[in-house]
């Protein structure tokens, strides 16, 4: 006796007589192994007793047990896998021990005890005993515990014989019995260290294997179940062959849905004396004992694998075998458990075939092939090896069995198995990082699903979408009932339409489920199995597959039912509902869209969307999928757009948050920092703010001081703050006018005063009651000595003044020391409207300060040529220094001047290079507005000059303006207007000026204000050309259509876009020349008048000396294209020619462009058709010599190219003396052209390459 003997409930009473032998069935095969077992029981703690279905073994071996004297000290304890089995069992072996069997033999199931103090044996449910193991790990109630069924090898019978191995050390009394069928009695000998094993024989009479394999052409896609008809048929064969078989026949069907379809189907046939009865586990007990009642009519059991062997069924002589059964699946591709109907293995096929021959031969008809039969495995994988290891671990958990990687598993799993199935129930939210169960665990444990499905349907009952949730879970643990036959794509495609949802896959299911059950939920009865299997022909779905559906989803319900606390919604729920619930079970194969149908899934993997799935190029920027499955590429397959808030709002113990870029933030007056939340590598939370004060507040209040208080970033006016900020400022300037550094102390230190007097805060609201604590600001207030290093050279400062006089006006100038930067040096302060008046050249002087430095780096930046003869370069330069009389003349001649005269050494103003200077040494311009707004900065004062022409109108302007401008001026009233005129002063105090001109506006002419002379000028052009139209109006409505081109000469004027648009620019171009408009000029009422006199009375003959050159030229210009364009097509492939005349024809482009009447002076065009005529006779003679054209064409190009260089400069900076230089030049090049190509038309003037490099030598130098 152990220390656990006095404990035991049932101790102290013994209802078994100490001499009771019960009796044995003798048609039994294991009553003949009786003695043997019995001494077997005595002689040792464990014993594996094996034998086929049928041998007698569930109901014998309890009693064997009495006979050893089991039974006495505590039950003898018999679990089974299934309850009807325990219900059978315990009224067969109560039956059998005769008349005190119903005390001494009693049943325990879920719901029902049906034991009592005088109970013995106790048949149970292995999860009954399980459970009993949680409060008494010792089985202190037992002294016999017999594991019926074993080889079954469910998850329930694997714990048992785990806790049963870890127990037996400490219970020295405690017998164990294991039953099993013949197979693989080994391993369990090998778990309890070898315990003998007993092999009992089984059938006593022969049993014939009939092979009826399906029809070939049978399709359970059309909606024919083939294998039910092929049992119906059996049973034909059976009844109504010609051998007219009698006896009672056993039919195994894979699912209930199946029993009840051929239940009907049989009794249809109305066999004579026969009674068709079903029987399956969700049975009502009464119902599942008439199988066993003895009647006189022959029986027709049509059962589950129940029938295999947990129960044995009297009288069977034939057995149906489908060859199939709905097995449990761990399912990895989708992650989770199916219960598919799936092919058995061979042992269960020969454990059916077992249930006949028990009381004469009998014939078990196969509805499979035998080469099918030999093709399938041997045995059924135990129930560990098709679990997800997450079930089991829950499981495991819940009934407190202890560490997964200690447990006597007999097949025990891998530690990355372990490992994994952990990392479910993490994501699920079952277990913490230690490995406890959670609430939400606890409740995943009292559901016998698959944990996702298990933790969808707790989420759907916060949800209150537990109805939708219980369909889509069924859903889940079977294929896709939709077909797509390859030939009937479209119409499958179409019939299915309706089932279709654009967010989401899971409605679609929804949608079909509706589509399958609602009118029969309507009605309160359900389809027949016609009409089930018509709508699925007609919708293109699996008729078994949908069975298989609905079926799994009553199983679900059943189960929620039990449990009783769960309870369906009657409102349909939302779409956030639903999803909610189902992310809650897929938080790892969430999605994030990369690119069209391609997602970023967990942990690095790139998914895509599943083709046939409803969001197929409509998929959202998160998704949650069902599945990941690889094939040619991982799919994602049954899939929704979720909301990514969602994710974090289920998952956020999953997510790993980080946080960057802590920062000040003044608006806030925190500091804040950018949260991001990763689950499993997927960015969900991505730059949220977050107070950082709560995450690291030592780190928060360092940045505060050193953002809010040492940068001044403070969101309102601080005294404190602002008394400091004078004290920096002062002494900034003072290192930025010396450039130096080592005047005001660093950062770090003004960090250390704010720091020695800041408590642990890092926000406004605590920084304020600080300040109300302490009374005041002045403990934070610094003194000059806090700030300051060492004091400047007072003299020194002197050489940096803080205005420039400029034109007689004094501008303010601001210093800045931070090199590289744009601002760096001397920034010179220029109101808008004094940006016209200024050069570049008194700004080179820069200020007395700075000219040391710069002197010093233009000597070192000479051609060493030069440089040598100014050695030591920085004492030459501090003897120029004083010679140079600051601000007196340009700079670089002025320099120029000092070399020579204190070293002898002649230096061009061109030779100083002051592009290799730093830009502080280069006066920075900052253009500001009449409110002293900053319009532009830069070096280049020519590139800010423009924005002199914009408009920048103030109270002072529109002052000015109602003063001096007018509206609609004539020519009788037209008085002279000033160039320009004082309007004020800007916010700089510098004098402003206003520039009038006329405007022409809608027909009339106006005095308008315009804030350059030069815009005022050009305005003018239009208005005074205005004045003359109105006043010649009478002749120039007739000298319009006579200068007009005729409609013959379209040809001549195609280039410039027609006879119409050549006709009005010719007429601008005469009216300009007639006008005297051609330059830009003032309009003064003396010179106005004075050409109006000129011009009466003769406009007509005037304008037609103007227009008489330009028809000329267009003439000449479409004679001599012609010219060229019938050489080009007469020299044919002669590259040589036409190389040539393509580029004299390029040349006549140049000569006279499209737009030549509105940019060339009348001077030139006059002289257009000489040199048109000239290009002509050149194209007829490089028709035939085309090698001399090129090499006239030598001598003259580099002119032109030496020309175009000083054009860009002279256009760069125009002035008049350029413009006519250029003007001049051209007219040369273009006449030595003629003495080259064409002599007989004589030059206008003498010209050789002589004279034209005499005419460009200087300008070559001229800046």
């Amino acid at each position: 006796m152990t220390q656990f003997a006095s404990k035991r409930k049932y101790s102290h009473t013994s209802a078994i007589p100490p001499d009771f032998v019960p009796s044995y069935p003798s048609d039994l095969p294991i009553t003949q192994w009786r003695e043997k077992i019995v001494s077997a029981i005595r002689e040792h703690q464990v014993l594996i007793i094996t034998g086929e279905t049928g041998s007698g073994k569930s109901t014998q071996i309890p009693k064997f047990c009495i006979e050893a004297g089991r039974g006495r000290s505590g039950l003898i304890g018999c679990t089974q896998p299934r309850r009807i089995a325990a219900i059978t069992l315990a009224a067969r072996v109560s039956e059998e021990i005769g008349l005190n069997g119903a005390n001494l033999v009693g049943y325990k199931i879920r719901f029902q005890d049906r034991t009592a103090r005088t109970t013995r044996i106790k048949l149970m449910t292995d999860g009954i005993l399980l459970a009993e193991a949680q409060r008494d790990r010792n089985f202190s109630s037992y002294d016999t515990i017999i594991v019926d069924e074993a080889h079954e090898r469910t998850l329930n019978i694997d714990f048992l014989i785990g806790i049963l191995k870890q127990t037996l050390p400490k219970r020295t009394d405690l017998k164990v019995i294991i039953t099993s069928a013949t197979i693989d009695p080994e391993k369990f000998s090998n778990a309890f260290g070898g315990a003998p094993i007993i092999e009992v024989s089984g059938r006593t009479w022969p049993v014939e294997v009939w092979y009826r394999p399906a029809d070939e052409t049978g399709d359970e896609d059309t909606g024919d179940l083939t294998y039910i008809d092929q049992a119906v048929a059996a049973v034909d064969l059976l009844k109504l062959g010609p051998a007219g078989k009698r006896g009672d026949i056993l039919i195994f069907m894979p699912t209930e849905s199946d029993i009840m379809e051929t239940v009907q189907r049989l009794e249809d046939k109305c066999y004579r004396s026969t009674v068709v009865m079903p029987i399956f586990g969700r049975m009502a007990a009464s119902d599942q004992q008439k199988i066993f009642a003895g009647i006189p009519e022959e029986k027709i059991v049509v059962a589950t694998n129940i029938a295999e062997t947990s129960i044995t069924i009297p009288r069977i002589k034939y057995v149906i075998d489908t060859g199939l059964a709905r097995t449990a699946w761990y399912n990895a591709r989708s992650k989770t458990r199916s219960l598919p109907v799936a092919p058995i293995s061979r042992a269960s096929a020969d454990q059916r075939k077992g249930r006949c021959g028990r009381v004469e031969a009998g014939i078990c008809v196969r509805l499979f092939s035998e080469t099918e039969y030999l093709d399938r495995p041997l045995y059924t994988p135990p129930e560990i090896q098709r679990s997800n290891l997450a079930e089991v671990i829950l499981r495991m958990l819940h009934l407190k069995l202890g560490r997964i990687q200690d447990f006597p598993f007999l097949d025990p799993p891998s530690d990355s198995a372990i490992k994994d199935g952990f990392a479910v129930l993490r994501e699920l939210g079952a277990v913490d990082d230690h490995h406890r169960l959670t609430t939400i665990g606890k409740m995943m444990a009292r559901l016998p699903l698959d944990p996702r499905i298990s933790r969808m349907l707790i989420e759907a009952k916060r949800e209150n979408a537990l109805r939708e949730l219980m369909i889509i879970g069924a859903a889940l643990s079977i294929q896709d009932p939709r077909e797509r036959p390859l030939d009937q794509e479209a119409e499958a495609q179409q019939a299915q339409a309706g089932f279709r949802d654009n967010r989401s896959d899971f409605i679609s299911l929804l949608k079909m489920w509706q589509a399958c059950w609602q009118e029969e939920e309507q009605r309160s009865s359900r389809r027949t199995s016609s009409q089930l299997r018509k709508f699925c022909r007609e919708h293109f779905l699996s008729f078994r597959r949908i069975r298989e559906w609905r079926d799994i989803q009553d199983e679900i319900r059943s189960i929620l039912s039990e449990l009783g606390d769960f309870s369906e919604n009657s409102q349909p729920a939302d779409y956030d509902a639903i999803h909610r619930s189902i992310l809650s079970g897929y938080l790892s194969q969430v999605a994030l869209r990369k690119d069209k149908n391609i997602y970023s899934a967990a942990r690095g993997r790139q998914a895509m969307l599943f083709p046939g799935s409803n969001i197929f190029n409509k998929g959202g920027q998160w998704i949650v999928a069902s599945e990941l499955v690889q094939t040619s590429r991982l799919f994602a397959r049954t899939t929704a757009n979720i909301d990514s808030a969602w994710i974090e709002e289920i998952g956020r113990d999953l997510l790993k948050y980080s946080w960057s870029e802590p920062h000040w933030e003044k608006k806030r007056g925190q500091v804040t920092a950018f949260e991001k939340g990763t689950l499993y590598g997927l960015t969900v939370v991505d730059r949220r703010k977050v107070n950082f004060a709560r995450i690291n507040p030592a780190e928060a209040r360092e940045i505060f001081i050193r953002s809010a208080l040492v940068e001044g970033d403070l969101p309102a006016k601080y005294g404190f703050r602002e008394h400091n900020q004078a004290l920096l400022s002062q002494i900034d300037q003072l290192e930025s006018k010396t450039r130096r550094r080592d005047l005001l102390v660093d950062e770090e230190t003004i960090f250390a005063f704010y720091d020695a007097h800041i408590p642990l805060i890092s926000d406004i609201r605590s920084f304020d009651q600080f300040i109300k604590e302490l009374g005041g600001d002045g403990l934070l207030r610094m003194k000059k000595e806090d700030l300051l290093r060492t004091g400047p050279d007072v003299c020194a400062i002197e050489q940096f003044p803080d205005t420039l006089r400029v034109n007689g006006s004094e501008l303010p100038l601001r210093y800045a020391f931070r090199p590289g930067e744009d601002d760096d040096g001397i920034t010179l302060i220029v109101p808008v409207h004094n940006l016209p008046a200024l050069s570049a050249e008194p700004f080179e002087w820069l200020v007395p300060g700075m000219l040391p430095e710069k002197v010093t780096l233009l000597l070192k930046g000479l051609p060493k040529a030069i440089r040598k003869h100014l050695v030591p370069v920085n004492e030459t330069a501090r003897r120029i220094w004083p010679d140079l009389h600051f601000g007196n003349g340009d700079f670089y001649g002025r320099l120029s001047e000092s070399v020579f005269n204190l070293a002898g050494v002649r230096i061009s103003p061109g030779q100083w290079d002051p592009e290799q200077l730093p830009g502080h040494l280069r006066m920075r311009f900052e253009v500001v507005g009449p409110l002293g707004n900053v319009l532009a900065c830069g070096r280049d004062i020519e590139a800010l000059r423009p924005l002199a022409v914009e408009k920048h109108e103030d109270e002072l302007w529109h002052k000015a303006k109602k003063t001096w401008e007018r509206d609609k001026v004539a020519v009788h009233d037209f008085a002279d207007i000033p160039q320009s005129i004082q309007i004020g002063t800007d916010a700089l105090g510098i004098a402003r000026f206003a520039y009038p001109g006329l405007a022409e506006e809608e027909g009339s002419v106006a005095v308008r204000l315009f804030a350059q002379p030069g815009r005022a000028r050009q305005s003018s052009l239009a208005g005074l050309m205005s004045l003359y139209k109105d006043i010649f109006t009478a002749e120039l409505k007739d000298l319009r259509k006579t200068w007009a081109f005729p409609d013959s000469f379209a040809p001549c004027v195609f280039f410039m876009g027609g006879v119409r648009k050549a006709s009005s620019i010719l007429y601008d171009y005469i009216l300009r020349c007639l006008f005297g408009l051609q330059a830009v000029q003032h309009p003064y009422r003396t010179a106005l008048l004075e050409n109006i006199k000129i011009l009466k009375g003769r406009l007509g003959i005037l304008g037609n000396e103007i227009r008489t050159p330009v028809v000329e030229a267009m003439q000449q210009r479409h004679d001599t294209r012609a010219v060229i364009e019938r050489f080009i097509r007469m020299a044919g492939k002669n590259r040589a020619v036409t190389g040539r005349l393509s580029v004299i024809a390029s040349e006549l482009e140049e000569l006279i462009p499209a737009d030549f009447l509105s940019c060339f002076p009348q001077g030139r065009v006059r002289l257009l058709h000489r040199y048109l005529k000239g290009l002509g006779i050149r194209a007829e003679r490089a028709y035939v010599y085309p090698e001399k054209d090129q090499a006239k064409e030598a001598r003259y190009i580099m002119y032109r190219a030496r020309l175009d260089e000083i054009e860009k400069r002279v256009l760069s900076r125009p002035n008049q003396e350029g413009l006519d230089f250029l003007e001049h030049v051209s007219q040369m090049i273009e006449e030595f052209k003629i003495s080259l190509f064409a002599p007989e038309i004589k030059t206008l003037f003498p010209v050789s390459e002589k004279r034209i490099e005499k005419e460009l030598s200087p300008w070559d130098i001229r800046t």
